[in-house]
């Protein structure tokens, strides 16, 4: 006997159409064709994944309602994110405003030169049917400023034609939110990396970009970590990618996505036809590629291997994990790693990025008070909530954390004779809890599971490297683990050019102290954070840039000098014994001049 049809439910559909271009506004509608006949429950997410606080987007709902076949529906408010609506009998639809004027990678915003918003922001959650269909709507503004508008987005386009205005479509809540999209009149080129389509979208104005050089770089970049996870098949897990990038006077940042990245950056960190066409990329571009290669790994490591309290995520509240050092800061190693391997650059230049980060986390105190598990798991109190002390009390998960993977990759490399490396524990990594993750057979790896691969996979005992690095807070042996690699790493930051160990922003009487690190010169004379320091032995210290170090260029470590400063309104003198810049001083180089280091290439066997 032949079993009566089922009649699939329709997708939970949206609209989004933006509206107001100079007061910011978004409308949004949200259609549910089977409500709970209870009443239903909507909810917008407190946080977006990757960003790890909680940032109420409700609060940027200006104003909702909820109707029912024509008819005005209750709708009551639960808490400071969600709502009910009265129960109906038919398919039921909110509408709301939502104000979207926040220019980062993490929110939403509008006005006359772009859109741009991710989901978090903006789409409702229909609570009990997340992994019902999604469908959005995507609207041209009627603003005549919008007219030549496109869509960028990696969300798969159902009535709509790529780069187009029109409807798109998601399998889930989770999928829909993970899409973010820009729109606006925006630079566009592709390529394909191991045959996946990748596009670049650059908003913003950008004189004499160099565009071909851009995709020239950042498909060396995408298939060498194409490759790097899927070394026989060169299959990415993805059939597209879009980065999209707002190019601003100055800013810098990103988030990662299954299928793309929103990126924010100067736009003097983008390549210009009148730049050199051979050779590595300046400082600015660097940083740029560096960001790319970034996200672009969080493809693999976060978004698809997870910590096991983000699968599935809870978007309400705070999820805590104490293995954001792995997802963020081996990240953080493997994207100036690919860079190298890539031939975006050379080892020289590596190393240079590598001892700035080395000095950077030596130069703060809170590494010997915070473990970086400890810092993961209060990323959303601590991290994501720095403050002037923040030098002196936290760790960063991400910092530290690159030179834990970097530690962790020389003692593997050097205890089984360059038979292992981190690249087989990433590896495996993947092919475990990460392959599969999206196509529903997947799960997160809890803390206990990744300490057990390491062991497995490279052959070796680490639990007393996991306690000493991980859970624990001494530095780490990086000069004594290089040696055998064919690498010397020295310091010399204590005999360096004098320092007053704080950091410096521009005031407009002088060069404000935003921190004093502990045990620095500033710290030692009595300096305080917000103090605004105006002269140096007499002389003035300008605040448009200011002039410290050229005016503490004329002295030697050790020197004593004269500090005057403003506290709030009270002038004060102090006397400061200057110290070495304890941010530079780290060189890393070949053992043997001219011959190649053993740290950086991935071992044959892998």
């Amino acid at each position: 006997m032949k079993k009566p049809s089922q009649k699939k439910q329709p997708a939970i559909q949206y609209t989004i159409v933006p509206r107001d271009l100079a007061g910011h506004l978004f409308d949004v509608t949200v259609t549910v064709a089977a409500p709970d006949p209870e009443g239903q429950e909507f909810a917008l997410p407190a946080w977006i994944p990757g960003s790890y606080m909680i940032r109420e987007f409700a609060r940027n709902i200006v104003r909702i309602r909820a109707e029912s076949g024509g008819a005005e529906v209750a709708l009551a408010k639960l808490d400071k994110h969600s709502w009910r609506a009265a129960p109906v009998a038919g398919p039921l639809t909110l509408h709301y405003e939502v104000y979207a004027w926040d220019l980062s990678v993490r929110a939403a915003h509008l006005d006359q030169t772009h859109g741009f918003f991710n989901g978090t922001s903006v789409f409702l959650r229909v609570v009990g049917q997340e992994a019902m269909a999604h469908q959005v709507d995507i609207q041209r503004p009627a603003d005549p400023a919008a007219r030549t508008w496109r869509v960028a987005t990696a969300m798969p386009e159902l009535g709509a034609k790529r780069y187009g205005f029109g409807t798109y479509a998601a399998a889930s809540y989770d999928e829909l939110i993970d899409h973010p999209v820009e729109m606006g009149d925006f630079e566009l080129a592709s390529f394909k990396a191991h045959g996946i389509p990748h596009d670049i979208v650059i908003t913003g104005r950008v004189p004499n970009l160099d565009m071909a050089r851009l995709q020239a770089d950042l498909k060396a970049i995408c298939e060498t970590q194409i490759a790097f996870f899927e070394p026989r098949s060169r299959r990415a897990p993805m059939d597209r990618y879009v980065f999209m990038t707002m190019a601003v006077g100055d800013g810098y940042g990103g988030l990662e996505h299954r299928a793309s990245t929103a990126l924010i950056c100067a736009r003097a960190d983008l390549p210009g036809t009148a730049a050199p066409k051979s050779g590595e990329p300046n400082e600015g571009y660097l940083r740029f590629l560096g960001l790319c290669s970034h996200e672009y790994f969080h493809t693999w490591n976060v978004k698809r291997i997870k910590p096991s309290v983000f699968a599935p995520y809870d978007l309400q509240v705070e999820n805590y994990t104490p293995l954001l050092w792995l997802f963020e800061g081996f990240t953080s190693y493997y994207d100036d790693l690919m860079l190298v391997r890539s031939g975006i650059i050379g080892e020289a230049t590596y190393f240079k990025l590598l001892a700035k980060t080395i000095g950077g986390v030596l130069r703060g105190s809170g590494r010997t008070k915070q473990s970086v598990a400890d810092s993961s798991f209060d990323a959303w109190s601590k991290y994501y909530r720095q403050d002037e002390n923040s030098p002196n009390a936290i760790i960063s998960y991400y910092a530290k954390g690159s030179l834990i993977a970097l530690a962790f990759d020389l003692t593997i490399r050097a205890k089984t004779n360059g038979a292992k490396s981190l690249d087989d524990v990433m590896l495996a990594l993947w092919e475990r809890y990460g392959r599969d993750f999206y196509p529903g057979v997947g799960r997160g790896v809890t803390e206990a599971e990744v300490e057990a691969l390491f062991d497995e996979v490279s052959g070796l005992k680490l639990k007393n490297l996991f306690e000493r690095w991980v859970r624990g807070t001494e530095d780490l042996p990086l000069a004594k683990l290089y040696a055998p690699l064919g690498v010397k790493l020295v310091d010399e930051r204590k005999s360096g050019k004098p320092s007053l160990d704080a950091g410096l922003a521009r005031d407009p009487l002088g060069a404000k102290l935003t921190q004093v690190h502990e045990g620095g010169a500033a710290h030692l004379a009595g300096l305080s954070a917000h103090d605004v320091v105006i002269a140096i032995d007499g002389l003035r210290v300008s605040g448009m840039p200011s002039n410290v170090d050229a005016l503490l260029g004329r002295y030697r470590v050790g020197d004593t000098v004269t500090v005057h400063a403003f506290r709030r309104d009270e002038l004060m003198a102090f006397e400061l014994v200057l110290q070495g810049d304890k941010t530079a001083g780290i060189t890393l180089a070949p053992a043997v001049a001219g011959k190649k280091s053993a740290a950086i290439k991935r071992p044959s066997a892998v």
